[in-house]
């Protein structure tokens, strides 16, 4: 079945509202769906089966049967990953997103090659949302990712008060042949722990901007990776570390 997200909390057998014009498109004329069809919906308390009651402008649904499931990883891991030419960024996203990430912040780096005006950020900002909504669906997430630019490695810094673990992924550590940081800090993490994991640019981070974070560097195993693969290699051994071993 399709999974769908409403903002908002739900009970049983009551009756609710699709509104989102995407969803109202996708349920009507990509799968064509009828009265008395079932779909899934996310609700910010409980994910339910639900079943259409009336398709118009907007799309009635009622919640029929509690889901019992959990897709989430078991902490909060945001990606704070400067930004990356052509279309690189929204793949690495769209893949995060798939793999558990919990929020993004993209952020211009001291390296970063692409160059946005507010004007642009905002039309790059609706169309990353859109990738990461579609991305949690396909992927049976329970949440859909929060996504913020942020636009200097200051400003950046100025976040890491809410985070829990704070952990840079710098390719000098991995040439370096560093293998245990990533390690120790996996074990360090509890159940709901908010951990922000920092990823530089295609040209890397700049030493001022190592010196500025002042947070653990850790290295991704002995092979450099791009920019845009980083973030799921980590993402990979984290779910490995605390949902498969």
């Amino acid at each position: 079945m399709q999974r769908y997200f409403l903002n908002q909390k739900a009970s049983l057998n009551q009756q609710y509202k699709i509104n989102n014009k995407d969803d109202i498109h996708h349920i009507k004329n990509v799968m064509r769906q009828n009265h008395g069809d079932k779909l899934i919906v996310n609700f910010l308390n409980e994910s339910f089966i639900c079943e259409i009651n009336e398709i118009c402008e907007e799309i009635l649904i009622t919640t029929i049967e509690p889901l019992d499931i959990y897709t989430e990883l078991p902490v909060q891991i945001t990606i704070a990953s400067a930004l990356l030419k052509n279309d690189k960024y929204e793949w690495m996203i769209q893949k995060a997103t798939e793999l558990g990430a919990h929020s993004f912040i993209p952020f211009i780096s001291d390296h970063t090659i692409l160059k946005l005006d507010d004007k642009k950020i905002g039309k790059k900002l609706e169309r990353f949302q859109k990738i990461i909504k579609e991305a949690a669906e396909q992927s049976y997430r329970q949440i859909i990712p929060t996504i913020n630019v942020v636009k200097s490695s200051n400003d950046l810094l100025a976040l890491f008060e809410q985070f829990d673990i704070v952990l840079i992924a710098y390719e000098e550590s991995a040439k370096a042949k560093e293998s245990s940081a990533l390690h120790q800090a996996l074990r360090e993490m509890e159940m709901g722990s908010k951990v922000l994991v920092i990823f530089g640019p295609e040209g890397g981070f700049s030493s001022e901007e190592i010196q500025l974070f002042n947070a653990p560097c850790i290295g991704l195993g002995p092979r450099i990776l791009r920019a845009e693969t980083a973030p799921l290699y980590l993402l990979s051994a984290i779910s490995y570390h605390l949902e498969l071993s």
